[in-house]
């Protein structure tokens, strides 16, 4: 499938087609090899944070790895994570994304914590809140497939940003899927990632001209949703769990990775252009 510029979630120009080869770049260390990288690993000993709408626990893509499922209750100006009895996905979107992560790191154990509503909308204070607890728990890695276009929230969601990187929790967050500034993703601290349309879980391109860096499959995607279903979807929101499922299997090969580490992995481990 080859989609126009028209056709594809914002900041996902980099990755198409016809942009593709401005993604050419030397590498000062050459390339890596992906079973140096991670090899076989499952991401067995790896908790993912799913920070969305929920995640359904009997659904079959999820394959019982849902280690804990949470929500983010808001009373007035107070957030709390407290434990969420149900399970259940709002919507079908962090199921989806939990079902890529599962596909990819299939012994990684997952974490939802929710925060989106049945409109499909959070509240800023409660995704702020979500990485917060998220990083307070020592979770390794986070797929945030939302972000927040709030300028007053922007300082809060840099410092959350930083936190999670110098406590060594990797946060991989979607770009906006429209026009205009999205945070977290638009951090240098976060592994962020658009979408492009190469039908192919194990095919990311890495962009040396940010701020977007990586772009992963995300247009027209086979994805897990609410009721034990299934449906086509493109987005950013499809690509970032990509890349956080190959994340998992880069930590449980390598524990003691750090932020900037997943970078230097990830970079030269990605597709060539010319493939």
């Amino acid at each position: 499938m080859t989609l126009g510029l028209d056709r594809l979630p914002a900041w996902s120009e980099p990755f198409a087609v016809e942009a593709r080869a401005r993604l050419e770049r030397g590498l000062p260390l050459g390339t890596m090899d992906r079973e140096a990288a991670f090899g076989d690993s499952d991401g067995s000993g790896v908790r993912v944070a799913i920070i969305d709408s929920g995640v359904e626990r009997d659904h079959p893509a999820i394959g019982d790895r849902l280690q804990a499922s949470m929500f983010v209750d808001i009373d007035g100006e107070d957030a709390a994570v407290i434990v969420d009895s149900t399970g259940a996905d709002v919507v079908g979107h962090g199921t989806a994304c939990a079902g890529i992560v599962h596909a990819i790191a299939p012994g990684a154990e997952l974490v939802s914590i929710r925060v989106l509503g049945p409109n499909n909308r959070a509240k800023g204070i409660a995704f702020a809140t979500a990485i917060d607890w998220v990083v307070e728990q020592g979770i390794g890695v986070a797929n945030l497939s939302l972000s927040s276009r709030s300028e007053p929230l922007a300082a809060l969601f840099h410092d959350l940003a930083d936190r999670a990187y110098f406590a060594n929790t990797l946060l991989v967050c979607a770009a906006n899927n429209v026009p205009g500034p999205s945070y977290p993703s638009l951090f240098a601290s976060v592994i962020s990632v658009a979408a492009h349309d190469v039908a192919d879980p194990a095919v990311w391109f890495y962009n040396p001209a940010p701020p977007v860096e990586f772009g992963a499959y995300g247009v027209d995607v086979d994805v897990a949703w609410r009721g034990g279903g299934r449906i086509r979807a493109t987005g950013n929101s499809f690509a970032a769990p990509h890349l956080a499922g190959y994340a998992a299997r880069i930590r449980a090969r390598h524990p003691a990775a750090t932020p900037f580490q997943f970078t230097a992995i990830l970079a030269p481990t990605a597709t060539p252009v010319s493939d």
